[in-house]
C-alpha cells in the first residue's frame, strides 16, 4: 500500500478538541490568555508554536505531540505483517477509508473489518489466496465505512456482526455484547466498545497474527480521534480504558490514516500523549 497521509493536521486536532470540550473562542482565547485572533490564525492553520501551547493545555493536548504535528516532524513507522493481514484504502467522497482482511494462514479463514468504498480489491485477495470469508465485522455503521457491504456479503455465506448499540444495515445481520469472542483458526477477535464517534463504535482486538492487533475504526487515527459533538467525554475515556491499556507493540488499523502503534500514540499522539 501507498504512504497514506495522516488523516488530521494540528488545526483539525485542536477544532476537534475544542468542539468536542464544547469551548467557545471567546472563552478559549481567555483561558489560554492569548488574543482572539491569534486563536482564530491558529484554528485556520497557521502555527505560531507559543500560542499553540498555551491553547493545547486548555484542550487536554499534549503541547509537545501538537507542536510536532504542526510542523510534520513525525509519521507513525509501518509495522509490517509477513502473512495473515492486508490493508485496503479506496475513495470516498473526497477522502479515502480504510477496510482490513485477517486470515489463518493454515486453515485459510477470513475476517474482514469494515468494506471500505469499494470491496473489489478484498475480495480478489480473497480469490487469490483461496480463502473463506467466515466474517464480516463492522466498526460502526457510518457510510463509508459500510458503502460496500452488500457486494463483500453476497453470495459468500459470510456472517455479518456489529454491536448491539449499532446494529449493522444489512438484513440477517447479527449483533453481539463487549467482550464477545470469535475465533478463525489459530487467531481470536474480542470486541470492546469504544463508543462517542458513533453510539456502537467497536474496536476488534486480534490475537494470533504477528503482532497484537486492533481495529480501532474511528475511535482513534494516527495522531487524532474521530470526532464528536455530543459524547467526546465518552470517546476520550473509552479510549484511555480500553485501547490505551492494550499491550503497547499492538498495531492500531485506523478507519483513515495510516497503520499506527500504541507505543507511537502514547508518545505522538495530542490526545493521548503525556
Amino acid at each position: 500500500m501507498a504512504r497514506i497521509p495522516l488523516e488530521d493536521n494540528f488545526d483539525d486536532v485542536i477544532n476537534k478538541a475544542q468542539r468536542g470540550w464544547k469551548i467557545a473562542d471567546a472563552d478559549l482565547a481567555q483561558r489560554a490568555g492569548v488574543a482572539l485572533a491569534e486563536l482564530r490564525a491558529l484554528k485556520a492553520g497557521r502555527p505560531d508554536d507559543a500560542v499553540l501551547r498555551r491553547v493545547a493545555r486548555h484542550l487536554r493536548l499534549s503541547p509537545n505531540a501538537l507542536e510536532d504535528l504542526a510542523h510534520h516532524r513525525w509519521y507513525p513507522e509501518q509495522p509490517v505483517f509477513p502473512r495473515g493481514f492486508a490493508a485496503f484504502n479506496t475513495p470516498f467522497e473526497g477522502m479515502t477509508v480504510n477496510s482490513y482482511l485477517i486470515w489463518d494462514p493454515r486453515e485459510r479463514i477470513a475476517a474482514a473489518f469494515d468494506t471500505g468504498a469499494d470491496s473489489r480489491p478484498m475480495l480478489d485477495l480473497i480469490h487469490a489466496e483461496r480463502l473463506t470469508l467466515r466474517y464480516i465485522f463492522l466498526t460502526h455503521s457510518h457510510e463509508d465505512h459500510v458503502a460496500d457491504l452488500p457486494r463483500l456479503a453476497a453470495g459468500n455465506g459470510a456472517e455479518v456482526w456489529a454491536s448491539e448499540l449499532e446494529p449493522a444495515p444489512l438484513a440477517g445481520a447479527r449483533t453481539f455484547k463487549e467482550n464477545a469472542h470469535f475465533h478463525l483458526g489459530s487467531l481470536a477477535v474480542k470486541t470492546l466498545f469504544t463508543f462517542g464517534h458513533s453510539p456502537g463504535m467497536t474496536t476488534y482486538f486480534v490475537t494470533g497474527l504477528s503482532w497484537p492487533l486492533a481495529m480501532v475504526g474511528d475511535a482513534l487515527f494516527a495522531a487524532s480521534m474521530g470526532g464528536s459533538t455530543t459524547a467526546f467525554a465518552d470517546q476520550v475515556r473509552n479510549n484511555r480504558q480500553k485501547i490505551l491499556t492494550l499491550p503497547r507493540d499492538t498495531v492500531l488499523a485506523c478507519g483513515h490514516g495510516p497503520l499506527t502503534t500504541l507505543a507511537q500514540e502514547k508518545e505522538h499522539n495530542p490526545f493521548l500523549a503525556r
